[in-house]
Formats: structure tokens, C-alpha cells, sequence
């Protein structure tokens, strides 16, 4: 049994995430860490709320609320989400706990120790009528590389060349749209990334469990070059700037960035869960303490890679300290909406809450897994999500648990049937099931999600092959053995399907189980020879056929949401 620590990105706390947060970090950490499970291993699931920074803080002035007020309510909105989705979250923590605080401070102080911190005086960007300094995001203007004009003054999104505000022709404020911006001086702790720099790159080198994606984006850091990084902003919502343990003189008005605890939130998350269920953290976080025998896997979007492979790494090992640092670093495309990209703040695209609205979660998170943005991005679309969910749940799984139960039902009393003895058809599924057992426990291993489902609907459609070789209605009046067959090989395979399925699509799977009497029973990952998989059920077992378990996306559906949502038109 392997111990295995998974964390998602964090999500950020000034809204409801879209799909596109869902595909690219929480949704796979969900999947796998359900298959993980399955397979017998030790899982510790962790994420949290990112709640501190700027857009926190406008957005709970936006809403009208106290920052405080606003961010508890948007964290039980979002785990509340995270839990209709599926999300099997061992721990939902929160950035703004004391927790994070303690560690993120202590990081800091242990890092200044280190000499990998300095004091510096930086010229910043001051909005003179929003009466703030602007974090570099909320800088934007044109692009000095490539003449894009709305580029971010940390970065521009259109040529991605890295950036600071002052770089920006024709600066504007984010937040007011102001250009009435004077640059200021203003004290800042710095981390000295520059000499962590071949320290870095010695890890990147060393990192084997990686996807090209995320190797190649750390190396475009690396490569272009790295800089020290300030982690305090001129703010008041956020982890309190200290120094031995006490409020750092000169820093009373600025916090840590956000980018600087947030990270850090994996650990202090570990912590919130350890206090709630009488448990150790140090041994999933600790080398000295027991987590060097854990494997420790992180998934996210290519935008948070950078920070995860360079800044986050750079506190981790410039500590000094036996913290675990990550082993497999999962990284996404991205999801995009009709050609362009789904988008909190301009409200583009389906969000989580709307989507529940639309359709069961098990669609959306078979459709965002079986279409994961893995080598590539990929493209939403209406008639897309539609194609996929009728053809995949409702025609080759929700057809197969259906015509078996439904024939069985009637004709041997909701019971399995003995009888029969297996030949050739059986033969040949018997060596389907194991192999494509084996594939997919690869891919999942592997984190190939895409695949993973893929083959998972393979296993389907060999089942609906298997009908279609042994055909137990056309033989129940001339060899009712044959047809008694049929529908204890097809029951049992139901049940390996929903095993199967779990990782992805768990209602369904606790749906068709519930159906089999099977509602509550401990499972695993399916394992010895098909025939020993294919005869669990044994006969006498009583079934119940379920309701439709996936009723089919019409024509009218996909009309009204483009009308609602928006689509090609946009």
C-alpha cells in the first residue's frame, strides 16, 4: 500500500469557478485520487480556498460586504459546489486561517535566516484616484514585445514574455480604468530567487514523473532567466508581515502576496485536517517525520506552473528544512469556450453553479474528463457536450445496465440465473476484461485521464459486444441455459462497470450498484483472471432494474442554453 498526497490548485476565493477551473486542476485530483483509493493505497486529498490579495478585496467591496463576511461566505459556497460535483476532498481548508498564517510567517523568517530574503525600496505603480498601489496584474496596457493591448503588468497573455508594470506602454489601472498613475517608492521583502536558481534547476532536471507541459514551462522560466520576486504588498487583507515572531517595524500596512502563502496553504490545509480528526501532518509533509516514503502529486492549470515549479519550490527548499517536496506535477491546457477562454472576472462561460442547473454532475465530469485538455487545449462546445454524453452514458453504459436488468427482470424474476456453461463468447470477454482492466489502471497511474476514459467506454462497448455475441433473449425459448448465461455474465459485468466508472462518474456508479443491492458494500479495483471478475455475483442474487440512469440531451436543450449561456455566436 503507497501513501499518496494530492493537492488541486487553489481555488480562488472571488467567485464560482467555471468549468475550465474544474477541468484543469480539481476534477483530475478528484479522479484520481478515487481510483487511488480503489487500487488499496492511502490517499490524503487536500485543497482550500485562495482568499487573500486584491481581488478579494474588490470583490467583497463589489458585493458590499466586510472581506472577512465575504470570503466565508464564498468558502461554503465553493465546498459546498466542490461536494454536488463530487469532489472527495479529505480536507477543504482556507488560506485565511490561522494556520497558513503561522507557517507562512514562519517560512519567511526561517527564509530571511537563510539570507534568502531582503528589505529593498521598489518603485511601484500608485493609482492616484483609486488611492492604492496596484498590485502588477491590475496594471494593464500595451504590450512593449508584441504590441498586445491588454497585457498585464505581471505578464503579457498574448506572447507570455514576463513582465513588470513600468514596462507596460500606456499604463491604465485595472481597477478604475484611471490613467492618473504616478510610481512611488515603497519597502518590500524580496525572495531572492537568482541564487536559488541552479538549486532550481538541478530539481527540474531531476524530476521525472512530469509531462512535457509542465517541464517546458518551467524551463522557460529558467531559461529567460529568474528574478528575485517581492512577497509583500501594500494591502491590509492578508498574512501579517513579522519578524522573531513579532510585527515587522516599517511593514505594519503590508502583508505577505498572496502568490507567497497561497502555496503554502497545502501544508496549513494538512494542518486544519490533522486538528479536526486527531491526526499526525508531519508524516505526509515532513521527511523527518515519516513522508519520505510518500508520493506527492500536484494538479493545475499551465497558468499556476510557473509558481509551483520555481517560486513554491524556492520556499520549500530554500527552508533548509525536511519538507516533502512535490514528486508528479500534473499540468492542463486549457479548456476553452467556443475558441476563446472561459473567464471569471468577464463571466464567459458555464460555472459550476449554472451547470447543476443544466444537467447531472456526472455528465460534466465525464464529458471534462474523457475531453481533458491534457496535449492540448480543448474547445467547448453545446453539440459537443451533447455528442459525448448521449453516445458514451446514455447509449453504450446506460443501455447496456438497462437492457440486462430490464431482460432479467422479467423473465428470471429479478434474480441471477443459473445455468450455462461458458464458451467461446465468454472466452473472449474473459480476455477483454483483463486487458483493458490493466490498460486503464495504467493510464491512471500514469495520469492520463483522457485515455483512462477512453478505455473505460471500451470496456462498455466489449460488454454491448457480448450481448450482441450471445444474445440471451433470441436463445431464452429454445436454451433457457444459454439465456441464464448471458444475464449472469451481463450482471456481473454491470457490476464492474460501476467499479470501474466510480472514479469518474461516482453517482452513477453508486446508482447502478444500489440497483444490484449493492448499495454501501466496500469495493476495489477489480483484480485476478475475467472469469474469476465475471463471477462475484453468484445465482440467486436479486437485482432491481434503476430508472433511466442518463436521460439523453435534446436538440431543444442545447437551443435553450445557447440562448442563455451564449456559443458560437460569441
Amino acid at each position: 500500500m503507497a501513501r499518496i498526497l494530492i493537492t488541486s490548485a487553489l481555488p480562488y476565493i472571488n467567485g464560482v469557478k467555471h468549468l475550465g477551473n474544474l477541468a484543469g486542476s480539481m476534477l483530475p485530483a478528484d479522479v484520481f485520487a478515487r481510483f487511488q483509493r480503489l487500487a488499496g493505497h492511502e490517499v490524503l486529498a487536500i485543497c482550500a480556498t485562495d482568499e487573500h490579495g486584491t481581488p478579494a478585496e474588490l470583490a467583497a467591496a463589489e458585493a458590499g460586504q466586510d472581506v472577512r463576511a465575504y470570503c466565508d461566505e464564498q468558502h461554503e459556497i465553493q465546498k459546498g459546489l466542490g461536494a454536488q460535483f463530487g469532489l472527495s476532498w479529505d480536507h477543504f481548508g482556507r488560506t485565511s486561517n490561522p494556520e497558513n498564517a503561522e507557517l507562512t510567517q514562519h517560512f519567511a523568517e526561517t527564509l530571511e535566516k537563510r539570507g534568502l530574503i531582503s528589505e529593498v525600496i521598489e518603485e511601484q505603480v500608485y493609482s492616484v484616484d483609486d488611492q492604492r498601489f496596484l498590485p502588477d496584474r491590475y496594471v494593464e496596457g500595451t504590450c512593449p514585445n508584441c504590441g498586445y493591448e491588454k497585457a498585464r503588468g505581471d505578464q503579457c497573455d498574448n506572447c507570455g514574455k514576463l513582465l513588470d508594470p513600468t514596462d507596460l506602454k500606456d499604463p491604465y489601472s485595472a481597477v478604475s480604468g484611471s490613467r492618473n498613475l504616478e510610481v512611488r517608492e515603497t519597502r518590500h521583502l524580496q525572495l531572492r530567487q537568482t541564487v536559488m536558481e541552479p538549486r532550481i534547476r538541478a530539481w527540474v532536471d531531476a524530476a521525472k514523473d512530469w509531462p512535457q507541459l509542465a517541464k517546458s514551462i518551467a524551463y522557460k522560466w529558467l531559461d529567460e532567466g529568474l528574478r528575485d520576486r517581492t512577497i509583500t504588498r501594500d494591502l491590509k487583507w492578508g498574512v501579517k508581515v513579522t519578524k522573531d515572531g513579532k510585527p515587522r517595524e516599517g511593514f505594519e500596512d503590508k502583508v505577505f502576496y498572496v502568490w507567497f502563502d497561497a502555496p503554502i496553504g497545502y501544508i496549513a490545509a494538512t494542518v486544519e485536517w490533522a486538528k479536526a480528526h486527531n491526526q499526525d501532518w508531519q508524516r505526509w509533509w515532513r521527511t523527518d517525520k515519516g513522508a519520505n516514503d510518500v508520493t506527492y502529486v500536484q494538479f493545475m492549470g499551465k497558468d499556476n506552473v510557473a509558481f509551483h515549479t520555481v517560486s513554491f519550490p524556492a520556499t520549500i527548499l530554500g527552508s533548509e528544512e525536511p519538507w516533502k517536496p512535490v514528486d508528479k506535477l500534473k499540468a492542463f491546457n486549457w479548456l476553452n469556450w467556443y475558441g476563446g477562454k472561459f473567464s471569471t472576472s468577464q463571466k464567459r462561460g458555464v460555472f459550476m453553479n449554472h451547470a447543476l442547473e443544466l444537467a447531472p454532475a456526472d455528465y460534466w465530469r465525464w464529458y471534462l474528463t474523457s475531453q481533458a485538455p491534457e496535449g492540448s487545449d480543448s474547445q467547448f462546445t453545446w453539440e459537443h457536450f451533447q455528442g459525448v454524453v448521449n453516445k458514451d452514458l446514455a447509449d453504450v453504459l446506460g443501455n447496456f445496465v438497462n437492457r440486462i436488468l430490464r431482460f432479467g427482470n422479467s423473465r428470471f424474476e429479478g434474480q441471477i440465473p443459473d445455468g450455462g456453461i461458458p464458451g467461446d463468447d465468454e472466452a473472449w470477454l474473459y480476455k477483454e476484461v483483463e486487458e483493458r482492466l490493466a490498460n486503464i489502471a495504467k493510464l491512471y497511474d500514469a495520469m492520463e485521464f483522457r485515455k483512462a476514459a477512453a478505455e473505460t467506454r471500451a470496456l462498455w462497448a466489449a460488454g454491448n459486444e457480448y450481448l450482441t455475441r450471445a444474445e440471451p433473449w433470441a436463445h431464452f425459448k429454445t436454451d433457457q441455459d444459454r439465456a441464464a448465461l448471458g444475464v449472469r455474465v451481463g450482471v456481473n459485468l454491470i457490476r464492474l462497470f460501476a467499479i470501474v466508472a466510480q472514479p469518474i462518474i461516482p453517482f452513477s456508479s453508486a446508482a447502478i450498484m444500489k440497483s444490484l443491492g449493492l448499495e454501501g458494500h466496500a469495493v476495489s479495483w477489480p483484480t485476478g483472471s475475467g472469469e474469476e471478475i465475471l463471477s462475484v455475483l453468484q445465482p440467486g442474487h436479486g437485482f432491481t432494474p434503476p430508472d433511466v440512469l442518463f436521460k439523453k440531451i435534446e436538440d431543444e436543450d442545447v437551443t435553450q442554453w445557447s440562448e442563455r449561456f451564449g456559443g458560437a455566436q460569441n
